[in-house]
């Protein structure tokens, strides 16, 4: 197994964007911001993607890429559900995974996750996991407010002791999904502190970290689509925590408003045309813009 591109960010201070893709021009859009800011980036596929896409397909494209690509690139499974999906992913090309049994009691996640390092490991491949939840509705993800937990730091070093991790993915306040906060967004720091001070060595993993912000919003309403009250994370917390022991930090909402937003965009400004390509161009745009923008947030421009 070569170094792992998250503990470089560790010794670095500064977190890698991993970006959802589900699309051939979604992942060329984040791939050509990576190239353009100098920049490692994580590449995640859910369990709906892979079935979206199809295996061979993604096998293609993760081999064009690697083979392209200037900067450190890493595919990832987000949120795999199962020992299965994990041997899926590494099939496909996935160089980590995550398998994500945060909702069941401790002991069971601690078995089933030491399960999937054991085989990863095998085969040089890295692995998330995740320890408390967070609330929201994302692809294969849906847990209510009542059953969200903080993790706490006490269990995620017993946790990572006995499993063997090789990164941590926490609950300190963020949500899956476009409705994250009611009013200002927040993190409880104080517990991620504590779980620096536990796991000093270990990278962390923010999930449900998209902005979100009032503008896209707003655009995306004057397009048609309706998310009025969706609110995420600020970017001064992200800017923040991304000088922290998180490494890592997911976005896919911001992704899917973005490639939203440029398609329509297009479509209202040129009624005439019927070229898909232009309208997936202008689309891509929007994301290579986003990507870019987080890559300078997280400080990760430049690392490459």
């Amino acid at each position: 197994m070569g170094e792992y591109i998250l503990s470089k960010a560790l010794k670095g201070h500064y977190a890698v964007g991993a970006f959802n893709f589900a699309t051939l021009e979604v992942l060329k859009a984040i791939m050509s911001s990576a190239e353009d800011c100098h920049s490692p980036v994580i590449l995640q596929i859910s369990e709906q993607a892979m079935s979206f896409m199809g295996d061979e397909y993604l096998k293609g494209v993760i081999s064009a890429t690697r083979k392209q690509a200037t900067v450190p690139v890493s595919f990832h499974l987000d949120h795999g559900k199962s020992l299965d999906s994990v041997k899926r992913a590494i099939e496909i090309g996935c160089d980590s995974v995550m398998i994500d049994a945060s909702m069941l009691p401790f002991e069971d996640n601690v078995s089933i996750t030491s399960k999937v390092v054991e085989y990863a490991h095998e085969r040089g491949v890295y692995v998330e996991a995740e320890l408390g939840s967070l609330a929201g509705i994302e692809d294969d993800i849906n847990v209510s407010e009542e059953n969200s937990v903080y993790t706490s730091p006490k269990q995620a070093k017993e946790f990572v002791d006995r499993t063997g991790v090789d990164s941590l993915a926490i609950a300190i306040g963020t949500k899956h999904g476009a409705y994250k906060y009611s009013s200002e967004s927040r993190l409880n720091m104080d517990i991620l502190k504590e779980i620096e001070r536990a796991l000093p060595n270990i990278p962390l993993v923010l999930h449900g970290a998209s902005g979100v912000e009032a503008a896209q919003v707003n655009k995306l309403f004057e397009l048609g689509v309706d998310i009025r009250g969706a609110k995420g994370l600020s970017r001064d917390l992200l800017e923040e925590v991304s000088s922290s022991n998180i490494c890592k930090i997911n976005g896919d909402t911001d992704i899917r408003i973005a490639y939203l937003i440029g398609i329509l965009s297009d479509i209202q400004e040129n009624k005439s045309n019927i070229d898909y390509r232009k309208y997936l161009s202008s689309g891509m745009r929007e994301v290579a813009g986003l990507v870019a923008d987080r890559m300078n947030l997280y400080k990760s421009a430049g690392r490459a």
